[in-house]
């Protein structure tokens, strides 16, 4: 059956430092288990042939599409800010497919099997980790957060050992590219100055092609990415999300979302909130993630330098200077949204107050952030004590006197609310039980879940119960790597 790949491998013709050639690692009786029919679309694929015989063959690392390049792309990275060798461990790029709308995208199995990159690892991954990362990154995707996505996963048939025997799995991921900040790191560390140079410009051409006959282009891309990241992590802020591992090979050049592992969503909000098992100091907490995109950011520059100027001392005023730009720029992105969140169609300059406000009593009270954006679009605040403490009644007056100043209409406020306050976001015990059944063999909860946060804006009668928070426990919530 035509699938309808269309392969063009740009990134294998870069200078082979930057990866390994790779040879399919064969998996023993794959199937399917979920496929993106509504990405196949978008990407030009025909739904009905990738649930075929050939197509899961391909998704589980069994045969190689037709106009495939299989490759495990070289990188580094700081990991909890201690500098390492890395690259694609467990992953194998197939290559570039062309979309309908002529855009390029990776086409990437996760969980494929060792490269030299692997490190001692068996470059495997488990059913849960594919699943969570399928339901996250769709989840962001609706949100209208750039990410990576997920096209299928598949079983192998095989066990893989962690703690104990886990069902092996691979997911098929689809990126605007990988090319990470640690990509740059890598060619900056081992590769030539021209390497580093004919990586900058194949990261240019492919994702900023606007810049490439500017005079000083290096400083262009760095900038360029610097806003790219600002915008980024607004969008996280803004919906509670806590990424968890932002390390720099986890920061992709293009702007998208990448590697959901200990990822998860804020309940209440504690700007200190920490789900991952091994971020035991909070290097990437909450309130944490703008600084940890910069000094990543200021990780990019470095290895940018050469490239930027060639004195030294110039060059790094020059990469300064652009990355005193972030602050800015990342704050500008989050009032805006908060403003949006509370239907504030005008500035004024008391506005971040009244944000601080209202954030500063979430975090006394231990109010749910998402849910008290819900109230607050839909006026609904009988159901929760919390709303009837003194405090928020008076914050809430005050919010409402500030919204009869604005001339634009309430249907319009109203309006603007609902789409920028999810009334759903993936509740932790509701992915952590979808992804249990779904392990024993039932889909329903996952596909139903699913079906709920692909329409984060809708409001509907059908999302009430994932509003819902989970029981009271003296255990805190942790989110594991997925190794």
């Amino acid at each position: 059956m035509n699938i309808g790949w269309r392969f063009d491998n740009s990134y294998a013709q870069l200078p082979h430092t930057f990866f390994a050639s790779m040879a399919l690692n064969p998996v023993e009786e794959p199937k399917l288990v979920i496929l993106n029919e509504q990405l196949a679309s978008e990407l030009g694929l025909s739904a009905v042939a990738l649930q075929s015989e050939e197509a899961v063959q391909e998704f589980a690392g069994n045969k190689e599409p037709v106009g495939s390049s299989p490759l495990a792309q070289a990188y580094a990275g700081h990991q909890f800010g201690h500098f390492n060798m890395l690259g694609d461990g467990r992953a194998i790029l197939l290559g570039e497919h062309i979309t309908p709308d002529n855009e390029r995208v990776d086409i990437q199995l996760k969980g494929a099997g060792r490269t030299p990159f692997s490190r001692g690892g068996d470059g495997r991954a488990a059913l849960g980790p594919m699943l969570r990362e399928y339901i996250i990154s769709e989840a962001m995707h609706a949100l209208g957060i750039p990410t990576t996505r997920s096209l299928a996963v598949v079983t192998t048939g095989e066990a893989i050992m962690r703690e104990y025997a886990l069902q092996g799995a691979i997911l098929t991921r689809v990126a605007k590219s990988h090319l990470r900040v640690g990509t740059f790191q890598y060619a900056a560390r081992w590769g030539t100055e021209e390497e580093l140079k004919t990586l900058a410009d194949y990261a240019i051409q492919r994702h900023f092609p606007m810049i490439q006959n500017e005079g000083n282009r290096y400083i262009k891309f760095l900038e360029y990415v610097i806003e790219k990241q600002a915008e980024l992590i607004a969008k996280w802020q803004l919906v509670g999300f806590i990424h968890g591992v932002m390390n720099t090979d986890n920061m992709t050049i293009s702007g998208e979302t990448i590697d959901y592992g200990p990822c998860a969503f804020m309940d209440k909000y504690d700007p200190q909130t920490v789900f991952s098992s091994i971020d035991t100091h909070g290097r990437y907490a909450y309130q944490n993630q703008p600084n940890m995109a910069l000094w990543n950011l200021a990780r990019l520059a470095e290895s940018l330098l050469p490239l930027i100027h060639h004195d030294s001392a110039q060059a790094i005023k020059m990469a300064e200077q652009a990355l005193q730009q972030f602050p800015k720029l990342y704050e500008a992105n989050l009032f805006a949204g908060m403003r949006l969140k509370l239907g504030l169609l005008t500035e004024e300059t008391q506005d971040i107050e009244l944000i601080d406000e209202l954030l500063q009593w979430m975090k006394v009270n231990e109010a749910d952030y998402t849910n008290t954006f819900r109230a607050l679009t839909l006026g609904k605040f009988e159901d929760n004590p919390v709303f009837q403490l003194e405090t928020f009644v008076q914050w809430r007056q005050k919010w409402q006197e500030r919204l009869q100043r604005q001339t634009q209409s309430l249907e319009l406020v109203q309006r603007t609310m609902r789409q920028s306050n999810p009334a759903i976001i993936p509740r932790n015990h509701r992915v952590e039980e979808a992804l249990d059944l779904a392990s024993e063999g039932n889909l329903k909860p996952l596909q139903q879940l699913l079906k709920v946060l692909a329409q984060p804006f809708a409001y509907t009668a059908e999302q009430e119960m994932y509003a819902t928070l989970p029981p009271a426990s003296s255990c805190a919530y942790r989110t594991f790597c997925g190794t």
